[in-house]
């Protein structure tokens, strides 16, 4: 499925499979999630995507053919392929640890061709290897709802009163790492949603509300995966001294003005950009450990514009995933 204009419906096309380069993995794609990003890629509120352009950025496949520099990996493994598809590997951030913000660094389904399709090429060296024994729809989520939510989790610290505001794909990968790390997870989320709410307190949350309610408790620290700049404002007002407050999405509305006596006890408010190759390696290890199952919804590769529009609305539960085989 292909973008060719932004804010546009996506188009099937008939393309070529791709050739290898000498790092590259060409993968077979046995499922592709359909995450926020890509929504927002589809929308026009990300800037300068690549045109025309295949989304998606939570591949899971079968490598079927590798360059000759392609290491450590091998033809017929599972691989799933994430949201940053390479770095330039020399810039003070690369050289610092810090490849998540790379100036020079391409982002698989918005950069550089994704997932929403019968076959993928990315680098070899931000693949990574995946369980053979589960269902690939099961593990698209972890290539970003996964890796993103476990790298804002990192970011909040020892918090162990957790508020996830948004309770969606990542949300529900999280509230499970959350539960295995003896963690209490309050989920807000949509008013009335009472749906995603019941969803939440299945995976273990102490407490499910609405978004605009306020925290039955002070918080030690919130994650915001709604991308809605006025929840900034009452996540603050929810947290302890002390706390802190992280926004998780790439694309998020205008924060309103906000008065300083809620920032003001030490609070913080910070960002999660993109991901590094050690949280992908760190997660899916953390992930099996906390047997995480996600809940998703399958749609045919062909039914991508229903997927994306039923995650606009608010009509999945879990996560969305592209299925090339139905």
């Amino acid at each position: 499925m292909e973008l060719r204009a932004k804010a546009t419906p996506l188009a099937a096309v008939e393309r070529p499979v791709p050739r290898v380069g000498m790092w590259q993995v060409l993968v077979a794609v046995d499922a592709c999630g359909v995450c926020r990003t890509d929504l927002h890629v589809v929308d026009g509120d990300l800037s300068d995507p690549k045109l025309p352009l295949v989304p998606g950025h939570e591949i899971v496949g079968t490598i079927i053919e590798k360059g000759a520099d392609a290491s450590g990996l091998r033809v017929g493994q599972r691989v799933g392929i994430p949201w940053l598809a390479n770095t330039c590997g020399t810039c003070r951030y690369c050289l610092a640890g810090q490849e998540n913000l790379c100036n020079f660094a391409r982002f698989t389904g918005y950069t550089v061709d994704g997932g929403y399709a019968d076959y993928a090429l990315a680098d070899a060296r931000y693949c990574f290897p995946l369980p053979e024994d589960r269902d690939p729809r099961a593990l698209a989520p972890w290539l970003c709802a996964g890796l993103i939510g476990y790298r804002a989790l990192r970011v909040a610290g020892a918090a162990t009163r957790i508020g996830i505001y948004g309770f969606g794909a990542a949300a529900h990968v999280i509230a499970q790492v959350c539960r295995h790390q003896r963690r209490e997870v309050f989920a807000f989320t949509r008013r009335g949603d009472a749906a995603a709410q019941t969803f939440a307190r299945s995976l273990g949350a102490t407490w499910a509300g609405d978004s605009d309610e306020r925290a039955p408790c002070e918080l030690d620290a919130a994650i915001l995966f709604a991308p809605v700049g006025a929840l900034v404002p009452k996540a603050l007002r929810d947290v302890c001294k002390g706390g802190r407050v992280v926004c998780a999405g790439i694309h998020m509305s205008d924060i309103p003005a906000f008065p300083y006596d809620i920032l003001w006890g030490e609070r913080t408010v910070c960002s999660v950009a993109n991901l590094t190759r050690q949280d992908a390696i760190d997660f899916i290890a953390l992930a099996q450990q906390a047997n995480v199952e996600c809940t998703v919804t399958p749609y045919a590769l062909r039914d991508a514009n229903e997927a994306l529009d039923a995650l606009r609305n608010g009509r999945i539960v879990g996560a969305a995933v592209l299925d090339p085989r139905q």
